[in-house]
């Protein structure tokens, strides 16, 4: 069985490429869920199965939930890798007023300035917002900044990093504070290949913590 680390917020989290297919955490329970790939615009409904037994998997079809890179969690929140100077454009298009850059300056050569990313917002009328998030994990100060960011605005949210995995997982640590539902979040980020694993002890904790 896994081992929670004492410390939830001393857990790292990882960038994670898109179309992957995850093994699943399996806990020594009577049943387990089966590993499951992610393909676009497919949703895989997980079968539970005995130990004995094959898994059983239903494919289900579904809107898209992904605009060029940007892949849909809720109605006004997005997230997407590393996006351009010319992405800015694509989300203003989209009616987005707040982009959210979870990716600390310098992490790779080919990356974008925040700067820059700052400047084309400004431009087509977007807030800018910078959370760092590096690989060595999460923070309150991280996530109570990303709940404020989410508490600034009533519009479309577009949150990035170097694959779009790091902004997920502080979008559904900020919800699970706030009292979202954790299977719902949970669901939403698999609808677009995110696994919000790593984070789970944190959410349970921040959805436990006293409001």
């Amino acid at each position: 069985m896994t081992e929670l680390a004492r410390d939830p917020f001393s857990a790292a989290s990882t960038d994670i490429p898109f179309h992957t297919t995850w093994r699943i955490n399996s806990y020594e329970t009577p049943a387990r869920p089966a590993a499951v790939t992610f393909l676009p615009n497919q949703q895989l409904a997980i079968g539970c199965f005995s130990w004995q037994k094959a898994p059983r998997l239903r494919m289900v079809h579904r809107p898209s939930l992904e605009i060029g890179m940007f892949r849909q969690l809720t109605d006004r929140l997005w997230v997407s890798p590393q996006i351009s100077v010319a992405n800015v454009a694509d989300a203003a298009t989209m009616g987005i007023t707040l982009i959210i850059n979870n990716r600390p300056e310098g992490e790779s050569d080919n990356q974008t300035a925040g700067d820059d990313i700052a400047a084309a917002a400004s431009a087509q009328g977007i807030v800018y917002a910078a959370i760092p998030v590096t690989h060595s994990g999460f923070s309150r100060t991280q996530v109570t900044a990303m709940c404020e960011a989410l508490a600034s605005t009533q519009g479309k949210i577009l949150a990035y990093c170097r694959s779009g995995t790091r902004s997920t997982l502080l979008l559904a640590l900020a919800q699970a504070s706030e009292g979202a539902d954790l299977q719902v979040l949970t669901e939403q980020a698999a609808r677009v290949g995110y696994d919000l694993g790593p984070v789970r002890a944190m959410m349970d904790m921040l959805a436990s913590a006293p409001r």
